[in-house]
């Protein structure tokens, strides 16, 4: 990066949040009472369009659109609402779109990118399972088992959750010409509307003495686009599954699954899902098409990738939602309003039938009061959760009416929780390896004094 290059820091710094609102054609909302400025957008006769406003927190450092809660800076704003800004155009990457729309507000000169081509790779030949030898894990048989320690020892994956998925991996050794065998930990990739083909593997190589895998990656052929790793300890079928959980690796899902299995005896029913590294919308489309009415549980990492993937997730549930609505006369109107990738309650409230806007008025009022008695610091805890209780009922009946209105099956409705490893572990196989090590200290500690007693008493 050359020395006149402004960073994400300093654009974070040099700019606040209504910036970037007043940019994307938002206007200071004077007329709101609340104690946080809000931000609204106005129609071509200078009203205020209903449910599109946006309330700004943390002393102009972000933003929030109700009823929603999440929370936007600077930076995330313009990475989720690239069309609001001029210099967006179709198939732009995000970070280029931020760094031309925060340098322009910040009035400093950027250098246009001249067009790299990029020679496309050779076609690879489609994955073919034939091309391996393969040995699996068999609980009851203690040899097979052996040639897997290495691969899991050092993750802290035990032997109880080797047996929970020993169906969904194996080791595969690719026949080579040069006759060289080459062997990884591989976690077969199916189809889901076909979970007897393997279309691919998501692969671990040997650990290194010092316990870092050597390699990790997709073998040869992979379909990556469409294919995941889909494993269930009681082999429940996709379509049937209740809850499912979303993983960027096979690794973290194991590790997920032996943290927090002995508080859940239900979680051998679910389906865990890995998508080998950054997921598709082919991957998340198939998923989501073929168990919708299933709790999704998004367990991506916490840095700033996991972030994203977890985002387009949500918004892919959203899209899948959408259509399995039948577009009428009546509903179209609305469901026009609401945003490519967000819920349905984002639309334009007025064009609701009269009953739903007073159902959705009830709502605001109320959430509105909560949030006016979080921000003045006068209200006592209790009264304020017991005003968000009453919010929370009248949003309940609002979204009952809008799901019927909409004819939208409630089993189909958007349904998900967002999980993640406590501070600071990144992934859930970090905090499976956190948490072992005072056991493991522990254990040492007591060896030691055994020893020491041993030495003692000679």
């Amino acid at each position: 990066m050359g020395a006149g290059e402004l960073t994400y820091d300093d654009f974070l710094s040099r700019l606040s949040i209504q910036d970037v609102l007043i940019d994307a054609g938002y206007r200071l909302n004077k007329r709101d009472g609340l104690r946080y400025p809000s931000y609204v957008r106005l129609d071509s006769d200078g009203r205020r369009v209903r449910g599109d406003k946006f309330i700004v927190t943390q002393n102009g450092q972000c933003c929030f659109q109700p009823p929603h809660q999440k929370l936007y800076n600077v930076i995330s704003f313009i990475k989720a609402h690239p069309q609001m800004f001029a210099e967006y155009r179709a198939g732009m990457q995000p970070d280029r779109l931020v760094n031309l729309v925060c340098n322009r507000l910040l009035h400093h000169p950027i250098e246009q990118r001249e067009t790299k081509i990029v020679q496309p790779r050779p076609e690879a030949k489609p994955f073919d399972i034939e091309n391996y030898d393969i040995h699996r894990f068999n609980p009851q048989d203690r040899d097979s088992q052996k040639r897997f320690y290495a691969y899991f020892k050092n993750r802290g994956i035990d032997l109880y959750t080797q047996y929970a998925f020993h169906r969904h991996f194996c080791l595969a050794t690719r026949h080579r010409e040069d006759r060289l065998p080459y062997t990884n930990l591989a976690f077969p990739m199916t189809l889901p509307k076909d979970a007897e083909k393997v279309v691919g593997f998501e692969e671990r190589g040997h650990p290194r003495l010092d316990g870092v895998s050597t390699y990790k990656g997709k073998a040869e052929g992979s379909n990556s686009s469409e294919g995941l790793w889909i494993a269930s300890p009681a082999r429940t079928p996709l379509a049937e599954a209740r809850h499912i959980y979303w993983f960027e690796s096979a690794y973290d899902a194991m590790a997920y699954y032996q943290l927090h299995q002995a508080q859940n005896k239900d979680l051998r029913k679910a389906v865990f899902i890995s998508t080998g590294g950054s997921p598709t919308k082919a991957q998340m489309r198939g998923v989501l098409s073929a168990a919708l009415p299933a709790r999704q549980h998004i367990c991506f990492d916490t840095d700033l990738a996991g972030l994203e993937f977890a985002k387009n997730l949500q918004e892919e549930l959203y899209r899948t939602v959408h259509s399995t609505l039948e577009v009428t006369p009546e509903r179209k109107a609305y469901l026009d309003t609401v945003p490519d990738g967000a819920d349905l309650d984002c639309g334009e409230v007025y064009l609701l039938p009269e009953s739903l806007q007073k159902s959705y008025g009830r709502y605001e009022a109320e959430w509105e009061e909560a949030m006016s008695m979080r921000s003045s610091g006068l209200c006592h805890p209790d009264d304020i959760q017991a005003q968000v209780d009453k919010m929370s009922k009248f949003y309940k009946e609002f979204r009952e009416e809008l799901r019927e209105f909409l004819g939208l099956d409630p089993k189909n409705d958007a349904s998900f929780v967002r999980e993640q490893p406590d501070y600071p572990c990144k992934d859930w196989n970090e905090q499976l390896l956190a948490e072992m090590k005072p056991q493991e200290s522990a254990y040492e500690a007591e060896e030691v004094e055994q020893e020491q007693q041993t030495r003692f008493h000679r």
